[in-house]
């Protein structure tokens, strides 16, 4: 039984995907023994050469040594056979898909009974996802924020069951992972995605108008003071990572028209263009 953040001594990661592997390397980096898991063992290989390319820019950026990064890759350890993974604090990074997550956590909880299972959920209530759990008690959102390396703040989300315990150990580890917690209550997007989805939402109604082409709405938000337009990114979060959660949050909120998805970005998403990591968005990055 995990009673403190001291007694996390291995830490999974749930998907090996571009949150996965950010969570993955500041996990190692905080000295925690890491498992990173994914089915697709290709997707392991190519999540560890990103994150030895992540380290390598960390030293020349002074900001990071060799022996801390030759330490945080041995620290991290592969799995594609999920009855494979035991840890103290098992995190989830995959698809938003509510049945999904709640397929993934069904297995684990099989072989972690007594650790704790969070989810790195951007839109999904935590207690739908733990609802058929055995100890929902144990089970938390620690939502990270793209890139995770990099950006600092951390989410902790309570669902209905979860204990003050899980939350307050949750809230520790995100501070000793070197990020800034901050509590939100259980509703679909939390704080962040739910206040910044519009920021996406009406730029694509504006540009679904022709009110304005893709680069004229991004160069006047940058003109506003935001640091990317929209729709640039969008395409660093990935175009179909976002159109998942703007779905997600459509139908959590009953179809308020609000959260309508975008037809524009549905027919990029089908197309494959899914932003930086397919090459393609709604920029040419090819």
């Amino acid at each position: 039984m995990i009673k403190s953040v001291d007694d996390i001594k291995t830490l999974a990661v749930i998907g090996a995907g571009t949150m996965g592997q950010g969570i993955a390397q500041i996990s190692a980096l905080a000295g925690i023994k890491t498992i990173l898991f994914d089915i697709d063992r290709s997707t392991l290989t190519k999540a560890l050469k990103i994150i030895g390319t992540n380290l390598e820019k960390g030293i020349e950026k002074g900001k990071l040594s060799i022996e801390q990064k030759d330490k945080a890759l041995e620290l991290i350890e592969i799995r594609n056979n999920i009855n494979e993974v035991r840890a103290d604090f098992i995190i989830e990074a995959i698809i938003e898909k509510l049945d999904i997550k709640q397929k993934v956590f069904a297995d684990l909880e099989k072989n972690n009974s007594h650790s704790i299972l969070a989810s790195n959920t951007s839109s999904i209530p935590i207690t739908q996802i733990g609802a058929k759990l055995s100890s929902p008690d144990l089970f938390v959102g620690m939502h990270f924020f793209n890139p995770a390396h990099i950006m600092k703040l951390v989410e902790v989300i309570s669902g209905a069951a979860t204990s003050k315990k899980t939350a307050d150990i949750t809230v520790d580890l995100a501070k000793k992972l070197g990020k800034v917690p901050v509590v939100a209550s259980d509703s679909p997007g939390f704080i962040v995605n739910r206040v910044a989805r519009h920021f996406y939402v009406e730029s694509l109604k504006a540009l679904e108008e022709g009110i304005a082409d893709v680069k004229t709405i991004d160069r006047l938000m940058r003109a506003s003071g935001f640091r990317m337009g929209p729709f640039e990114l969008m395409d660093l979060i990935g175009v179909d990572t976002n159109f998942s959660v703007t779905t997600s949050m459509f139908n959590s909120f009953y179809q308020d028209s609000k959260f309508r998805p975008s037809r524009i970005q549905q027919q990029k998403v089908d197309a494959g263009h899914h932003g930086r990591k397919s090459g393609k968005g709604f920029y040419d990055y090819e």
